[in-house]
């Protein structure tokens, strides 16, 4: 039998405070930070521990984030270099041309979201979608609040639900369940390509008879409700700015391609599984996009390259630090639950407490050992924690949980990839309305509530069908 301290039933407290605030769709700053404090002036017996343990906390989950914030940031000041050389709408121009019907210009939409959103994350690339595909794709006959949904489950949800190339998801899921990135990341791939693909069909069956002819008219209203950003290269020296973005919408991407085959054959070749393990896949990608930044730096401003360069990083690091910012204090909350982190939180020795663990593997008895349950109980928790807007927030409990709860066959890797999906799923801009998802309604013009209801079967039959799966398979 464990045995259990005070400490312990005050964790426990918070972490319910922390859920029920995130069902609230409310911030949980104050919560971790608090619940920090009091567990740790509880444990150590000394107010002064409990202030000296807040710092720590955030201390050690600054240290093991901070990878996360890097890549954000070096991915972000590329694509901004990239905006001002007008190459990022090169990128996808040819894409139009192929929008021949409502139908493939559906799949087109899918395909280009996903694939940007991979490299660049969904938010950046929100904008660039809109303004350029979804006219197209609405002139050949597909419904605006169609291609949104399209946008949504494409980006904000399958390519962010996985994080494969970022890895900023896997990356918090992993550190929280003690487990390598990249084997969350792997498992979280699969599951996103499977949730995505079951919600994309479903998403596509229950729309297809809206979807207009060639022949008919065009839909004049849903072109008009649009709010497309019309921003293009700066205004010095255009033929230069027309020759280089040239060379770069055709060179970053070959390039980014590249990396990404280097991995896997890194990864499966003469049958090594090891590749990049942990954060090097993600530092691998970030030191390519550095290289790129500076080029296309160099090849738009010569002259200015020294402090343009410096530009793009700071507003990298500000968009990063917004992003990802809250998650500090919340990840060193459930960092002091594992024993993995507590002792550097707590100054003490091996025997550090594990606070989350401990309480399930108290009531272990009374729990019924089913991995079904464990499963679908993650995954419910993963979209209470996404309530919040954020998809992010909740990442560090439901990774705690994938190590505690007992799993009965599933390993940890998995249970902490069925957590994330539920998560970012909800979170990350799918299912809630005060989601980034609001972004994607302004631009397509169309109401977000509408965009909810369109996007909720699909994206609930797809994870249900992905965590049985995971079960079954992973």
């Amino acid at each position: 039998m464990v045995e259990l301290s005070i400490s312990h039933y005050v964790y426990g407290l918070f972490t319910l405070l922390i859920i029920i605030t995130m069902m609230m769709r409310k911030g949980v700053v104050l919560p971790s930070l608090l619940g920090t404090f009091l567990i740790a002036w509880l444990y150590k017996g000394s107010i002064v521990e409990g202030f000296t343990a807040i710092f720590q906390a955030n201390l050690v989950a600054a240290r093991e984030l901070f990878s996360i914030f890097l890549i954000i940031t070096f991915m972000l000041a590329l694509l901004n270099s990239l905006r001002d050389l007008g190459a990022d709408k090169r990128m996808i121009k040819p894409m139009q041309k192929i929008m021949i019907n409502g139908h493939i210009s559906f799949f087109v939409l899918v395909i280009a979201t996903y694939i940007i959103s991979l490299f660049f994350w969904p938010t950046p690339a929100v904008p660039l979608i809109c303004a350029l595909l979804v006219p197209a794709a609405i002139r050949a006959g597909l419904p605006a609040i169609t291609a949104a949904v399209a946008i949504a489950i494409a980006g904000q949800g399958m390519a962010l639900s996985s994080d494969y190339i970022v890895q900023v998801a896997p990356s918090l899921s992993a550190a929280s369940a003690g487990v390598h990135t990249a084997t969350v990341a792997e498992q979280a791939f699969m599951l996103s390509l499977i949730t995505g693909a079951v919600a994309v069909s479903l998403a596509y069956l229950f729309a297809r008879n809206k979807i207009r002819n060639a022949n008919d008219p065009i839909n004049l209203e849903d072109l008009a409700n649009m709010q497309t950003s019309q921003d293009g290269p700066i205004e010095s020296n255009k033929e230069i700015q027309t020759k280089w973005s040239k060379v770069f919408a055709v060179f970053v991407p070959l390039a980014l391609v590249a990396v990404v085959i280097y991995m896997i054959y890194e990864k499966f070749h003469l049958g090594r599984r090891s590749g990049f393990e942990g954060g090097d896949g993600a530092a691998f990608i970030g030191g390519v996009a550095v290289i790129l930044l500076l080029l296309s730096t160099l090849a738009l401003r010569k002259e200015k390259a020294l402090d343009y360069i410096t530009t793009h990083i700071t507003d990298g690091f500000v968009f990063a630090f917004k992003a990802m910012g809250p998650v500090i204090p919340i990840a060193g909350f459930f960092f002091l639950g594992s024993s993995n982190f507590a002792d550097a939180i707590l100054g003490i020795g091996e025997d550090a407490p594990a606070f989350l663990f401990d309480l399930v593997q108290s009531t272990q008895s009374y729990l019924p050992e089913n991995q079904w349950l464990v499963a679908f109980s993650i995954l419910i928790i993963g979209m209470i924690t996404g309530l919040d807007g954020s998809g992010f927030s909740g990442l560090p409990l439901t990774g705690a949980l994938a190590t505690s709860l007992p799993s009965n066959g599933v390993d940890v890797a998995t249970l902490a990839a069925i957590g994330q999906m539920g998560s970012i799923w909800t979170g990350g801009g799918a299912l809630i309305a005060w989601s980034s998802l609001v972004a994607i309604a302004g631009f397509c013009g169309i109401s977000v509530m509408e965009l909810v209801r369109k996007n909720f079967i699909p994206v609930i039959v797809g994870l249900v069908i992905a965590t049985t799966m995971a079960v079954w398979v992973l």
